[in-house]
């Protein structure tokens, strides 16, 4: 049995892991550690084999102001968590890290083996910064993963999918904008986590769906899990697309973000839904989530 410890309490992938790897009795043990105060320092990381750690500030801001807190929780403490795994015996460490260490999106952004991460504001780097200081401690005896998954996105979840979701189900025209992006069902993501526990494996890892998708085609499959058709149109492409010169808004939402598929690619099947499938699934039509 592999006991797993996932550092921060009542985070979405955490708690999604957690409820993941009980599917399986008897072959994992989970607990979960709150890590905003210093109590966690108290607590023995020894009986784990594996910390899963989730804890960190999402990217939710670029203000100023943040920006210490950032470097504080995404890259100090993700660190320090690791060096007393390290210290305590634990065999492997899991880092969440994010498709955002290569910068924002813009068109024609397709993530290669040789791509270089360049964060473009301090979320992305305090996490570029973490997986450094963590991969220094990997040895024998400490293997290290680092994840860098694009969007994640699942019944429950934060960010731009559910807005998508619910434009997709209250308009009756959308742009009709081509653009790449890779994303990965949170279901996906689970059983990626297992298999890397499973494997004890070390490395850095990209995984994502087994599909690209243009935002336009993921609202109109949103739309048609509810039953309703909705419209895609490029009447508006020309006024999007002035509008991106002035925001990043625009390009946040219809530009390219992609994995290389082949960077993808790993020994074991982990994508337990396909696109459609995992629309259904987190928009809860047609499907009941369960795995064998």
């Amino acid at each position: 049995m592999k006991r797993i410890l996932i550092t921060g309490a009542d985070s979405y992938i955490g708690t999604s892991v957690e409820k993941w790897l009980q599917r399986y009795p008897g072959r994992y043990e989970t607990d979960t550690i709150d890590m905003r105060n210093d109590t966690w320092k108290q607590k023995s990381f020894s009986p784990y084999d594996v910390v899963f750690h989730v804890a960190g500030i999402a990217h939710v801001s670029t203000d100023p102001k943040y920006k210490d807190l950032y470097y504080r929780v995404n890259r100090d403490l993700a660190i320090e968590t690791a060096r007393k795994a390290k210290k305590e015996g634990v065999g492997q460490f899991i880092f969440m890290s994010s498709i955002i260490v290569y910068g924002d999106s813009c068109r024609g952004k397709v993530i290669h083996w040789d791509t270089e991460p360049k964060p473009a504001n301090f979320y992305g780097d305090s996490k570029l910064q973490a997986e450094d200081g963590i991969r220094a401690l990997c040895s024998e005896s400490f293997k290290v993963v680092i994840l860098r998954p694009p969007i994640v996105y699942g019944k429950g979840a934060k960010g731009n999918y559910p807005k998508l979701a619910k434009a997709a189900k209250k308009l009756p025209f959308f742009p009709d904008m081509q653009n790449k992006r890779s994303m990965l069902h949170i279901d996906n993501l689970c059983e990626f986590v297992r298999l890397m526990i499973d494997n004890e494996e070390s490395g850095t890892f990209f995984p994502q769906n087994a599909e690209y998708v243009s935002t336009s085609e993921l609202v109109r499959l949103i739309a048609r899990v509810h039953g309703k058709n909705i419209r895609l149109t490029r009447l508006f492409n020309p006024a999007l697309k002035l509008m991106g010169k002035f925001t990043g808004l625009i390009s946040k939402v219809f530009g390219d973000m992609a994995y290389d598929m082949a960077m993808s690619e790993y020994r074991e099947n982990y994508r337990v839904w396909s696109l459609e499938e995992s629309i259904a699934v987190t928009e809860d039509v047609g499907s009941t989530g369960d795995v064998e």
